[in-house]
């Protein structure tokens, strides 16, 4: 179970950092679709990034894990609602719904519940 924690972890961080450094101009274009602002944008990039940070240190001290694994999860849960309220397609959803799952998964393993 040790491992799949691991790499769920990773996962979660990676597509975070991927999506909020690398594919940023995708991320502009669904927060203007979303009618979000600016501000919320770049509040929600910094926490996502900072948290995918937390995520992969909880590899090291566990005991870290499983709040920022809960908050980065509430963020997916988020992202599920304003993909839901501008009637995305399935496949825009599903991105954010896997890592939805994953944080439940990381928070539960690390919180003893699995």
């Amino acid at each position: 179970m040790a491992n799949l924690l691991i790499v769920a972890q990773l996962i979660v961080a990676i597509s975070v950092a991927y999506v909020w450094i690398f594919r940023y101009d995708v991320i502009i274009k669904e927060f203007k679709q979303f009618g979000l602002s600016d501000l919320t944008r770049t509040f929600v990039g910094a926490s996502k990034v900072a948290l995918a940070t937390l995520i992969v240190v909880g590899i090291w001290h566990p005991s870290l894990l499983p709040i920022p694994a809960i908050l980065m999860g509430l963020f997916m849960l988020a992202a599920q609602y304003f993909h839901l309220k501008i009637k995305n397609p399935f496949i825009k959803h599903l991105p954010s719904l896997i890592l939805l799952i994953l944080c439940v998964f990381i928070a539960l393993v690390s919180m003893g519940r699995i």
